[in-house]
């Protein structure tokens, strides 16, 4: 049994490699649907422990900006946050993101907002603030590939 690997964003959500990156994973997730999906109608058999299957992806320094809800974009430029919320809510995919890296950026949920007595949030929705441990506790077990 494989591991899904840990797809480890550092670049700015308007870098070409922040497309690739979500590309990877809309394939990777869409591939192991259908591998479980056929698994199922051939066998009747219980699927592989979902922590194995589950794509991991970690927005860390300049990708932490694709988690602002505030950032806008032109009609003619895709919108990667939004593409990124569409596979938690077909895949429920989790979006972890760096808080020390968001919150130097001006990315801030409601608890860090009052935390740190800044004047609102803007964190996208889908989305979550967490610290490196995260990082290290996902990266323990799985192979990393960094966009």
């Amino acid at each position: 049994m494989t591991t899904a690997p840990l797809l480890l964003i550092t670049c700015d959500p308007s870098h070409p490699l922040a497309m690739m990156a979500f590309g990877f994973a809309k394939a990777y997730l869409e591939s192991h649907n259908n591998k479980e999906n056929d698994s199922q109608k051939n066998s009747n058999q219980e699927t592989s422990n979902e922590t194995d299957a589950k794509l991991a992806v970690f927005f860390y320094g300049d990708a932490a900006q694709t988690a602002n809800r505030l950032r806008w974009q032109s009609a003619e430029v895709t919108d990667v946050t939004k593409l990124w919320q569409s596979l938690v809510e077909k895949h429920n995919l989790a979006l972890p993101v760096c808080v020390s890296t968001a919150l130097s950026r001006g990315i801030s949920d409601s608890d860090n907002s009052r935390r740190h007595e800044l004047i609102g949030d803007n964190l996208a929705e889908g989305f979550s603030l967490v610290g490196l441990g995260e990082l290290a506790t996902l990266m323990s077990s799985r192979r990393l590939l960094q966009f």
